[in-house]
């Protein structure tokens, strides 16, 4: 296999790799570098943790030292954490240049580049032991805490993410778990951008082993020594289980997935199973044991709930929300009254389906010489 220097990056740069750790070129580096370097666009699809930001961030350096002038180079991300660490990828290999950055928020751009994919489909790796743990819905929360205590007896220095759905399910997980005395810290969209920054290198730096997220964690984010990681809701789309997971068993470590899956997510399993070509295995526990923490783990959680609320952490929610729309140019109240209708017909159509169910199952139960009648879609007019 080519070394970075045959790639035709220059020996201050082969060097930074070295020193990082950086021996051989990955394949999504192999197939980009060469064509960055030549001047063409180009767009590189490949696996998380395959090292797609050095594949972009190498040609560009070695470009920037042949003429350090000026701004040079505007890199877009899907989330504010990306681009830190991402900047931070910059300094790192850059430093010999004194290189300088700075990172904004928002833009907008279009290409037709140069397309490299790697060969084999974006899946997870194999490093990564993935398993499942069918639970009822109510009890959910005793196996998540019963899972942690196990991971935390058996491995003490182990680093966990346990990812969930939406911002206020976050919020009381980590104060239901730092209830328990788990070293516990969340990341979810509804934080400020400096508590979001600060969580992260809490976690990053092993002060905190547990990080409770949301999806704005999921992609792109580097933190190698995460052992496991724990779906709490099982993700709705297969891609958003294949970034989760991708935060462990990177770079040819070691990793395990658990996703805790209730009796209404079974589909969802399968969604997942076919696109990643692989069956999920049964992670097993000791049921008995987790009987034995129910009523605490529920009592607790509802305390959460109630503290969080007492906050009023929904209606801040919906400030942010409505800045959002306002950042966007749209009229908040305009929005809601047209999700409002939205609503309304997908009822009506919802209704109007269920009532063609209904006529249909009379139609076939009255036998071959009946004829039931469908609902019409406008309703009949009175008579005069």
């Amino acid at each position: 296999m080519a070394g970075f220097a045959e790639l035709g990056l220059s020996s201050w740069l082969v060097e930074q790799c070295r020193q990082l750790g950086l021996k051989q070129p990955t394949p999504v580096q192999l197939g980009c570098i060469p064509a960055i370097l030549e001047g063409r666009d180009c767009l590189g699809c490949a696996k998380t943790g395959s090292g797609k930001t050095a594949a972009f961030v190498l040609p560009i350096l070695q470009k920037l030292s042949e003429d350090p002038y000026g701004i040079f180079c505007l890199v877009l991300t899907p989330t504010r954490e990306l681009a830190y660490q991402i900047a931070e990828q910059f300094r790192v290999l850059g430093k010999p240049l004194g290189l300088k950055d700075c990172i904004i928020v928002g833009g907008l751009a279009t290409n037709q580049p140069f397309f490299w994919e790697a060969q084999a489909p974006v899946r997870t790796v194999e490093q990564l032991d993935q398993r499942y743990l069918l639970v009822p819905e109510k009890v959910k929360d005793a196996y998540l805490v019963h899972l942690i205590q196990k991971f935390q007896d058996e491995h003490e220095d182990w680093s966990i993410i346990i990812f969930t759905n939406t911002c206020k399910t976050c919020q009381v997980l980590c104060m239901m778990l730092r209830k328990f005395n788990f070293p516990t810290v969340a990341l979810h969209s509804m934080m400020k951008q400096k508590e979001r920054f600060a969580a992260l290198a809490k976690f990053k730096s092993s002060i905190y082993r547990i990080l409770i997220a949301t999806d704005v964690a999921s992609r792109g984010l580097d933190i190698p020594t995460v052992q496991v990681v724990i779906n709490h809701n099982t993700p709705g789309l297969p891609k958003i289980y294949i970034h989760r997971v991708g935060r462990t068993a990177r770079a040819g470590r070691q990793g395990q997935a658990i996703t805790l899956v209730t009796q209404y997510d079974i589909h969802l399993v399968h969604a997942i199973e076919e696109q990643i070509k692989k069956k999920l295995e049964e992670f097993a526990v000791e049921e008995a044991e987790v009987l034995q923490i129910l009523t605490q783990v529920n009592v607790v959680r509802r305390e959460c709930e109630i503290k969080l609320e007492a906050a009023n952490f929904d209606e801040k929610k919906e400030i942010n929300k409505r800045k959002q729309l306002i950042l966007e140019g749209k009229d908040p109240d305009l929005e809601a009254k047209r999700k409002a209708e939205l609503a309304k017909i997908k009822r009506k159509n919802r209704r109007f389906k269920e009532q063609v169910e209904q006529a249909l199952q009379r139609q076939k139960a009255g036998g071959a010489g009946h004829r039931g009648r469908l609902p019409r879609a406008q309703p009949k007019t009175p008579s005069n």
